[in-house]
């Protein structure tokens, strides 16, 4: 199957492209797409993995699925374009940023400057149909993700995976923590932050102290 992905996790996840899930998938996706609006747009739905090269990834942040209002999903997790009002989630993730690094709450949701540094922003679910979350979480995205999550975990030294909440938290089985770094907390989200158990964490600063005891530049958060 013809998926247009950076050529690195083309050779890594090739094996997946063949399987008959997979193919499964592309068809129900297509079929959604054409019926129904679906984001993000189709030439963002691997934006995560074509921002950031299976050999540069240094940090994994993992999201369950896309934004499903019209203007926000760009298929990285957390994220929203440049003019999009900060969601709640990304909103506590900069406070804490600032909390913990010390540094000023961004302005802008669009974190294709951390994909860029090594940062993997992946969602477990790629699409999504508008208004209706989790709407295409049963199509079969969860094992596509799962195998690049593996991947990553078996192929890779000294990453950090960055769990937040009980649905990232329940990937913690694909990652050989002897290898990696797994740092959990309960979910950015006002709903899980306000709580407890999110803010004063330092899960940068300690992500970042990590990546650098292993030879790694620290990510500018």
């Amino acid at each position: 199957m013809n998926v247009q992905i950076e050529k690195t996790w083309e050779a890594r996840l090739a094996g997946e492209f063949e399987k008959p899930y997979f193919y499964q998938l592309a068809e129900q996706v297509r079929q959604e797409y054409m019926q129904f609006p679906c984001y993000p747009p189709g030439r963002l739905i691997f934006n995560a993995f074509n921002l950031c090269p299976f050999d540069k990834v240094k940090v994994v942040i993992i999201g369950q699925d896309p934004y499903h209002e019209p203007g926000q999903a760009m298929g990285l997790s957390f994220s929203v374009p440049d003019g999009v009002v900060l969601p709640p989630s990304l909103l506590n993730i900069y406070k804490e940023i600032a909390d913990d690094l010390g540094t000023p709450v961004s302005q802008s949701g669009n974190l294709t400057r951390w994909a860029e540094q090594g940062v993997l922003l992946l969602n477990a679910t790629l699409t999504v149909r508008a208004h209706q979350a989790n709407s295409h979480q049963r199509l079969g995205w969860g094992t596509f993700t799962d195998a690049a999550i593996k991947a990553l975990s078996d192929g890779r030294d000294h990453l950090v995976f960055m769990l937040w909440g009980g649905f990232a938290r329940s990937k913690k089985s694909l990652i050989d923590q002897q290898r990696h770094c797994v740092l959990e907390s309960v979910h950015p989200s006002p709903l899980s932050a306000n709580r407890g158990g999110w803010f004063g964490q330092h899960q940068f600063s300690r992500c970042n102290r990590y990546l650098e005891e292993h030879g790694e530049k620290a990510i500018e958060w």
